[in-house]
């Protein structure tokens, strides 16, 4: 693992923290608005997951009301790393990302190319499916990730897709 993945998931692990988060599912959309971001949705191009920028001073997430809930959470929190992670970034262009899947924003992002879509995508996955809570959660349950039912059950229970949920377990 990088360090700057590692400080992505430290950075996750912060706002957990700051924000008193001890289960899931977590208020992603709670978090960004009580930092001062602005959370707007708007029906966007179907490819068109997301964006981040600072435009006069205000902080500003844009995301895709013709989602499915749980991949504007995902979206969500991923645009969030990118305000906790790279902000400098932010104040100079909008930030916009493109459909994903499973944890990947695009093409790009998929050959390791992108560190800071690589960089979002770890603070994401780490908000929203802490590591300390999938261990507990698999320690309580003894979850295997080959049973269906446990993964889509704990991924309902995450607010996540089972995609996401079993990527994550592969992964952690």
């Amino acid at each position: 693992m990088s360090a700057k993945i590692a400080e992505a998931i430290e950075a996750a692990r912060k706002v957990l923290s700051d924000h008193g988060i001890k289960s899931a599912p977590v208020p992603v959309d709670r978090i960004i608005k009580a930092k001062g971001i602005a959370l707007e949705y708007a029906p966007l191009e179907p490819e068109l997951s997301g964006m981040a920028y600072i435009k006069d001073g205000i902080a500003i997430i844009g995301l895709n009301s013709l989602h499915h809930p749980n991949r504007q959470r995902f979206s969500a929190a991923h645009e969030l790393g990118h305000h906790e992670l790279h902000a400098d970034i932010l104040s100079s262009a909008v930030h916009v990302d493109r459909g994903f899947q499973v944890l990947l924003r695009d093409d790009v992002s998929s050959l390791g190319i992108s560190d800071k879509e690589r960089e979002a995508n770890a603070f994401a996955a780490e908000l929203l499916m802490p590591s300390e809570f999938i261990a507990g959660a698999l320690e309580k349950n003894g979850l295997d990730i080959e049973d269906d039912e446990g993964v889509a059950a704990l991924a309902k229970k995450f607010k996540v897709s089972t995609v996401a949920m079993r990527y994550r377990l592969s992964n952690r």
